[in-house]
């Protein structure tokens, strides 16, 4: 009989270790536990460490406190300038109420999640392509506003909202392709006719040096033959200065008025002599005859008196000049 009783006290004392080592649990250090007992919260939140609950009496519910990242699965969406864009994006939440976590929502995670992608399609709509590319620093900061503006009240803190990569369409690429290409091309054009401008400048006080001295054309034009020598070519490219054609043009154009001022000098040394001077005449094709030469020794000049010479005796008439015969 006691020997029945010491087995039985036996196995109730085990039983009993049993149950108590059931409701041991250790909550690790970024974890927070919170306990139900009969379906109501404790108001205590147990904290990192070793702790007892009532098993089947108590639940314990452990929440995670560290920094979570979640992605955002990739939205499709239109712009404000109508433009249509997939952008994706990327979370971090922590939690920093265990209690409104576990009481206020159902799955805080998924929660968050869906706020995340609706305030993601929110802004691709009131945003501009050019925003979406160039000014994701604004975004970022609307984008946590909106999802942390719910997020509160679940004992969830959103940390930080990045978008991750904004894709396009191919023929917006080409688009975009082409007018870079043309601002490129239009800051290079500028930036030519900018040298243009410069490099005008200092030829044109180059040419007011070089005018100065005109022996500095001719050194110039000798350095350019030489530079052009030194490549070793077959064929040798001889500038010819465009001053020299202007001074042959101005030196043909002085040659008739000095020829005039000659002949008015000529006529009146004649006038002065006493000779007169017989005009040119043309021929019947039009041509002006031979001037007439100086006179060789020997032959008689106008001043010398005239010999009369021999009469001529008259020529006989022609048969046709002859008057006719009178029977």
């Amino acid at each position: 009989m006691v020997e029945g009783l010491v087995i039985a006290l036996v196995a109730v004392l085990c039983a009993g270790a049993l149950y108590v080592a059931s409701g041991a649990r250790v909550i690790r250090q970024y974890e927070r536990g919170v306990v139900l007992r009969l379906g109501r919260l404790r108001d205590d939140v147990r904290l990192p460490g070793f702790t007892m609950v009532v098993p089947g009496i108590d639940r314990l519910r452990k929440v995670n406190m560290q920094i979570v990242t979640m992605p955002v699965p990739a939205q499709d969406g239109i712009t404000r300038d109508n433009v249509t864009v997939r952008v994706d994006a990327v979370i971090y939440f922590k939690v920093v109420d265990p209690t409104n976590a576990v009481i206020a929502v159902e799955d805080y995670r998924f929660a968050v999640s869906q706020m995340a992608q609706t305030s993601l399609r929110s802004i691709i709509g009131k945003s501009d392509l050019d925003d979406l590319l160039s000014n994701r620093e604004k975004l970022n900061q609307g984008l946590e506003v909106m999802i942390d503006s719910p997020a509160v009240s679940w004992g969830v803190q959103i940390d930080r909202v990045e978008i991750k990569d904004v894709s396009l369409p191919e023929t917006m690429k080409r688009s975009m392709a082409r007018q870079a290409e043309a601002d490129r091309e239009r800051r290079a054009r500028v930036i030519n006719a900018d040298a243009e401008l410069q490099a005008s400048k200092k030829l044109a006080q180059a040419a007011g040096e070089m005018s100065a001295q005109p022996a500095a054309l001719q050194l110039r034009l000798l350095q350019t033959v030489v530079a052009v020598a030194a490549e070793k070519n077959s064929t040798l490219v001889l500038p010819f200065p465009v001053e020299l054609l202007r001074f042959l043009e101005r030196a043909q154009q002085q040659q008739p008025a000095v020829e005039q001022a000659g002949t008015g000098r000529t006529g009146r040394q004649s006038s002065v002599n006493g000779a007169t001077t017989q005009p040119s005449s043309s021929s019947g094709n039009g041509s002006p005859l031979p001037e007439a030469e100086a006179p060789l020794p020997g032959t008689r000049t106008s001043e010398e008196p005239a010999v009369p010479s021999a009469p001529t005796p008259p020529a006989a008439p022609s048969s046709a000049e002859q008057p006719f015969a009178h029977h």
